[in-house]
């Protein structure tokens, strides 16, 4: 028989489509999908049934973290203040050569534990030893969309290719349907035409979608200009990338034209404003985008240049930059900054019809929200309160199909702090071994 839970929140947050906050609301979930959303309802439950009283509370999905290389969390703050290419080639690229199957694994698990006590229930990764990845995301419970990272111009990269391809394949729809797979070829200036071809006829053959960095610097846009003469977009255009959905990550320098072309396409854009902030890469055109009716989520990209993975911190930095960059407070609403972490997310993962808000049928990713707090009071507009005053560190329970995972701001899957002492172990060899 399933189980039966019954959480009465103070606020309920849906996200869906036309429904405003519900003030002293319920959510029930049978097993792991939710059942009922609605006013609470005085009545009698089955004895069975696990009822949570969280009046003092919010609850609300999962957030989406649509961008990330969750175990770049290792590196830390090992290399800040620098340029993406400077970073990438000087600092992270010669790093990532000495990283192990268990380094990435150990990396992932921080990653995941810092996401998930922050209010993340999904995360897009792009990289290497997916299999590690994939067994960190089955152990602690969270849902993920998994890529193998495809460097076009690496010696290795048909093999890489064929590698990716059968751990899309061996993954997907395991850790009881928490994992989705895709192909993750890494940006135009590492993946050569023909490289390109192979991965859109791999990803057609298995239907598998296309994770990509596109259009994050000018210096792109330069390089792929003096090799192909022609944008990046239309250089992917060429090559048959936008003939499978795309998760695009970054897009800071498409222009209107581009818009209106992706508008038109299988394309979801991954917005990770403090990362494109952090490297100085650009302020991406979001307004100009969802306007279009592309549907931009957000991302955190890795913790190498975040240097955090909490998805409220995005949240915020996206509502604010966006009105200063085109100058109108009303730009960018904290709606709409929620949406792009909830349901916008769901989206450009192709997950909708699971995840990215409370309504009946869907899987039970939720999280509870503390508003009993200095910080958090008073409540006149709980969108607004999230988006402004809120913190990761406010998240107190996560539940993840229909499984609690965080309780009383503890994970319950693993021991944290063995994960974090391995980490650091890992962290500090592989400081050892590279030149710096």
């Amino acid at each position: 028989m399933l189980e039966t839970k019954v959480i009465r929140g103070g606020w309920v947050l849906t996200m869906a489509e036309g429904k405003s906050p519900i003030k002293d609301g319920m959510v029930k979930i049978t097993g792991d999908k939710i059942t009922f959303v609605g006013p609470w309802k005085k009545q009698d439950f089955d004895p069975s049934w696990e009822v949570v009283d969280a009046s003092d509370s919010l609850i609300m999905p999962g957030l989406v973290n649509t961008h990330t290389h969750a175990a770049m969390a290792l590196f830390r703050n090992f290399a800040d203040d620098l340029p993406l290419m400077a970073w990438l080639k000087e600092k992270i690229w010669p790093l990532e050569e000495k990283l192990t199957a268990e380094d990435v694994y150990y990396g992932t698990r921080l990653a995941i534990n810092e996401m998930l006590l922050s209010g993340t229930t999904t995360f897009a990764d792009m990289y290497d030893f997916v299999d590690e990845v994939a067994r960190a995301t089955e152990e602690s419970g969270i849902r993920a969309v998994l890529s193998r990272g495809l460097i076009g111009v690496n010696p290795q990269a048909e093999e890489n290719l064929s590698q990716g391809v059968e751990q899309a394949k061996r993954w997907r729809g395991k850790g009881e349907g928490r994992i989705s797979t895709m192909l993750g070829p890494h940006a135009p200036y590492t993946c050569p035409p023909e490289f390109l071809k192979e991965v859109v006829a791999a990803a057609r053959h298995y239907q598998l979608g296309i994770h990509i960095h596109i259009s994050e610097t000018e210096d792109e846009l330069e390089e792929i200009g003096k090799i192909y003469g022609k944008r990046p977009v239309a250089y992917l255009a060429e090559n048959g990338i936008f003939s499978r959905p795309v998760l695009a990550a970054h897009g800071v320098w498409f222009d209107d034209a581009e818009i209106s072309y992706l508008s038109r396409q299988k394309v979801g854009v991954a917005h990770n404003p403090s990362s494109n902030m952090k490297l100085a890469s650009g302020v991406a055109p979001v307004v100009k985008m969802l306007a279009a009716k592309i549907p931009v989520a957000l991302g955190t990209d890795g913790a190498a240049s975040n240097n955090r993975l909490d998805m409220f911190t995005e949240i915020r930095t996206a509502a604010l930059l966006h009105k200063l960059h085109n100058q109108d407070p009303t730009a960018l609403t904290a709606e709409t900054a929620l949406q792009m972490a909830t349901i916008n997310g769901a989206r450009v993962l192709g997950l909708e019809d699971q995840i990215g808000s409370l309504e009946s049928g869907k899987k039970a990713d939720l999280i509870r929200i503390n508003l009993d707090q200095s910080h958090l009071t008073p409540c006149h507009n709980p969108m607004a309160l999230l988006v402004y005053s809120a913190r990761g560190s406010d998240v107190i329970a996560v539940m993840v199909n229909g499984k609690w995972l965080v309780e009383k701001g503890c994970i319950l899957k693993g021991d944290d702090q063995e994960i974090r002492v391995e980490a650091i172990k890992r962290a500090t060899d592989l400081g050892k071994k590279t030149v710096v």
